[in-house]
Parts: structure tokens; sequence; C-alpha cells
């Protein structure tokens, strides 16, 4: 019942208020028609493609009554932000270290259960099942996708290309629905520097979850001792030593 006047604009407020982890869809449909009622012309309505006609609406006496436009909708809950302490990373720099990092994933109740043909015997209690494959002992339709992100394009440029994280092994408690990813993390830097990251995993039929990291990358060992030798009072002692770039 919205009339609206040549070009103007109409605004449509969406509004998004989860209360569980879980992926919503929705469309949001906009039909319009003539205030006087009449059908917009069409020379052959009952000849409307197939794409034309789920836009469209025919009048029973032909021509179009009314115009539909549809947008899709994906609700995509994020899990609420909580001051966690960052996950400290640290290396010396030039050197090469490798940690395991382990993140929970609370609220995520409503996904698929695990398959017990797809779990590993460990000796942990019955309540716990784990694979080894993350694409493994959960529903074929829960995925979980993860990336590292920075604060600026800047930090961006000097960690992306030194840190290196992949998912090894997914856990989930049946009773709490808390899942447990346990990440592998490399940092190779090659100079000193103290960088924040976001790791942020997204479950495909869940949501979004976001842990604090804290990179930081110590002063390298010493190359070498230079020894010069004094030949005497005011005369000049020279040593010579190449250095090399690493990069162009």
């Amino acid at each position: 019942g919205t009339r609206l006047a040549p070009k103007e604009k109409l605004d449509i407020p969406v509004l998004f208020m989860p209360d569980t982890m879980k992926m919503y869809d929705a469309v949001v449909v906009i039909h319009v028609m003539r205030e006087n009622g009449e059908n917009w012309p069409y020379e052959d309505s009952a000849a409307l493609n197939k794409d034309l006609k789920s836009s469209v609406t025919v009048g029973e006496n032909g021509g179009i009554h009314g115009i539909l436009w549809i947008y899709p909708v994906h609700g995509i809950p994020e899990a609420p932000q909580q001051k966690l302490v960052p996950a400290v990373v640290r290396c010396q720099a030039r050197q090469r270290v490798e940690r395991r990092l382990e993140v929970l994933l609370t609220g995520a109740n409503a996904m698929p259960a695990a398959r017990n043909s797809a779990t590993v015997n460990t000796g942990k209690p019955a309540n716990i099942q784990e694979e080894l494959q993350v694409t493994d002992g959960f529903s074929t339709t829960v995925e979980f996708l993860y990336e590292l992100q920075y604060q600026s394009n800047e930090i961006k440029s000097q960690l992306g290309a030194l840190v290196g994280i992949h998912l090894i092994q997914r856990e989930r408690d049946i009773e709490s629905g808390i899942i447990t990813l346990i990440f592998n993390v490399v940092f190779a830097p090659n100079k000193p520097m103290r960088n924040e990251a976001t790791l942020v995993v997204e479950c495909t039929t869940a949501g979004v979850w976001k842990f604090p990291m804290l990179f930081i990358a110590t002063k390298p060992e010493v190359d070498d001792v230079i020894n010069i030798e004094a030949v005497g009072l005011n005369k000049e002692s020279i040593v010579g030593f190449k250095l090399t770039s690493q990069t162009r």
C-alpha cells in the first residue's frame, strides 16, 4: 500500500536479531503495480520467457499486472565479542616456529551431529568425538572457512607472507555442543615486529567466530663479530666484509 511518486526513493529496513548460532535465509519481495490498477501493455503475455515469468504477474485480460523485485537475504550470526586474551605466537627473527592453536566454537547446538562411523577411538570419554579429516565426522553440509584478518593493509603486507595457518583437527562435545578446532600455525619472521591479527572462523551452517592473535618477532641472532685491531696510535685500521641482500 505504499505510494511512490515518479523517481521517488523507498528505503526498506531489514532487521536481523538471531538468538542462536544458526544461518538464516529469507527473501525481500517488492511488488509494484499501477496506482489505477491498470495493466502495463504487453503484446504476448502468454509467451513470456521463463526468467521473466518469475518477476512479473500477468493480468487476466493480458498485459503485465505487477512487477516483482526479489532480493535474497542471508542472515549470518556472529558470536558475541568476548574479552579474550590474544593467542601469542612468538619467534626470533630469521627463525621458524610452529604452534598448535585451539579455539572453541560455542553456541553451535544447531549443527548436525557427527556420524559414529567417522570417529576415531582415542580413549576419550564417550561424549567426545574426534576426527582427523576436516571433511569427515560431521554432516557433509558442514564446512569451516577460516582466514586471518589484519588491522590494515600495511600489517597484512608485513605478515601475510610470514604466517601460515591450517585446520588439522576438530572435536565436538555432544552434550554441550561446543566444537573445538585445532589449527597448526607457522610463523617465520624476517625482522623484529609486533603485530595483531584476528582469526575469523565461519561455519557454513552456524555463523562466525573471531579470535584475537598476537605475533611477536624478537631480535635475531648476531650474524658475526667483527674484530678490528689497531696498528698504532692515530693510524687507521680497516676490515672488509660482505653483505648480501635477500631482495632486489
